[in-house]
């Protein structure tokens, strides 16, 4: 019998990569909320597992040689549950390496450029002193609005962004793109883009996964402390 795996987690795009994943895939797992307004990623227990001090992390009881291991990054994770299912990763090696080129696609991109958008654009603005910064803002806005529109593109011809079939590289994008309003986007000029949000978010693991703790999702906009603890961070 599979142990469930531990998960570590808190809902945001990136959280819900492996909440989603853990769900289309059909794994056993047990949820561990990591309170990032609160600084629970700064605890001793968590740095054991994830030293960059962010969520999701997990703990797999049944490891490689039947030991546990305990992964950190999103990216990261997905790749050793696809291969540890063997699902969602590519069936030959043609189509692994296009999910791993799209989901260091959304690592190195997407995710980081998204992210930024949202602070500028939402919560920067809202800090005490206002941090409103129009440069910043245009910035990160062009940037992401740029990969919104490679991504359509490449939706243009492919029902799913690695290929014809849905993988892991979708279950990275779609979290960070399904908030494309909060990033002062339009889809008006990407249909294609439109398509595959709505086709994607209609799959039951996906709305599994996405609903996980959703409730606890706060406005860091006028939660002061956790701004403090998120955005105001020194090395």
């Amino acid at each position: 019998m599979t142990q469930p795996i531990e998960l570590y987690y808190w809902p945001t795009p990136n959280g819900w990569k492996i909440s989603i994943a853990l769900e289309e895939m059909e794994l056993p797992y047990n949820l561990n909320l990591v309170n990032i307004g609160a600084g629970e990623q700064f605890e001793p227990d968590f740095l054991k597992i994830a030293p960059n001090n962010r969520m999701p992390a997990i703990i797999d009881p049944d490891g490689p040689d039947g030991a546990p291991i305990s992964v950190f990054e999103s990216g990261a994770i997905l790749q050793y549950l696809a291969r540890k299912t063997g699902k969602f990763g590519g069936s030959n090696e043609r189509e692994t390496v296009a999910v791993t080129e799209w989901l260091m696609w959304q690592m190195g991109g997407l995710g980081p450029m998204a992210g930024q958008a949202h602070h500028f654009l939402k919560y920067a603005p809202a800090m005490d002193p206002p941090n409103d910064l129009p440069y910043a803002k245009d910035r990160y806005r062009n940037e992401t609005g740029r990969l919104y529109g490679v991504l359509n593109k490449r939706l243009a011809d492919n029902e799913f962004v690695a290929g014809d079939f849905y993988s892991i590289a979708d279950m990275a994008i779609w979290g960070w793109a399904s908030l494309w309003e909060g990033q002062q986007q339009t889809l008006d000029d990407k249909p294609h883009l439109a398509r595959w949000l709505e086709t994607v978010g209609n799959r039951p693991g996906v709305k599994r996964g996405r609903a996980l703790a959703a409730e606890q999702r706060g406005d860091f906009k006028k939660d002061k402390a956790a701004q403090e603890l998120l955005f105001k961070q020194k090395g």
